[in-house]
């Protein structure tokens, strides 16, 4: 990871080294209060459609984290020149092996910026933008997303299956940059970036 070839949106972002590796760390600015923000490291000059877009993501808790932080971490795609609009999915990792059904059941989520946040979702569509999938903090976890014009379907460690489907991304069939996302409470790590562009 060239940290070069990213922009800090509403985040900090390093290099550091981990198990003798190099890779990207991104924090969230404190400063910004509301929740499933453009809070990301986004490659610079970048445009992507259709395809899929494959990372390694690693995350733990910050020392200060509220309670209600769940090691947030995933990706944001379709980003517009100016932040205002994009996609996302990430995963709550402290949420998948809990002994509480519901939350399990929250282990992943899509959110669509600015006007479909999580929130939102759980009001008019309780249960359709998110799932379980088996995974826990402070572990390497293959994070890999396939889009397909208005459809984007998340797989988590190489599996055959997605883990989670979505069908109608709302902002339609569009293109955009991509960025690694993070959210509150969230000290978040990326390496082995691949993104390979389909027609």
């Amino acid at each position: 990871m060239n940290i070069s070839n990213y922009h800090a949106i509403n985040s900090f972002i390093k290099i550091v080294q981990m198990d003798n590796e190099l890779v990207l760390n991104v924090i969230k600015n404190p400063e910004i209060v509301q929740v499933d923000e453009p809070t990301y490291a986004k490659l610079k000059n970048f445009e992507f459609e259709n395809g899929s877009i494959e990372v390694k993501v690693y995350s733990q808790l910050l020392k200060d984290a509220p309670d209600y932080a769940r090691g947030f971490i995933g990706i944001a795609f379709h980003i517009n020149e100016d932040d205002t609009q994009f996609e996302g999915i990430y995963i709550r990792p402290t949420n998948s092996r809990i002994n509480d059904q519901i939350r399990r059941n929250r282990s992943t989520q899509y959110f669509s910026y600015p006007n479909h946040k999580f929130d939102d979702f759980r009001r008019t569509d309780a249960g359709k933008y998110e799932s379980y999938v088996d995974i826990d903090i402070q572990e390497w976890i293959d994070f890999k997303v396939v889009v397909k014009d208005e459809t984007a379907a998340l797989y988590i460690n190489k599996s055959k299956q997605p883990c989670l489907v979505v069908n109608d991304l709302k902002h339609g069939k569009t293109s955009g940059s991509i960025a690694l996302w993070t959210e509150v409470g969230t000290d978040a790590y990326f390496k082995d970036l691949v993104i390979t562009k389909e027609q």
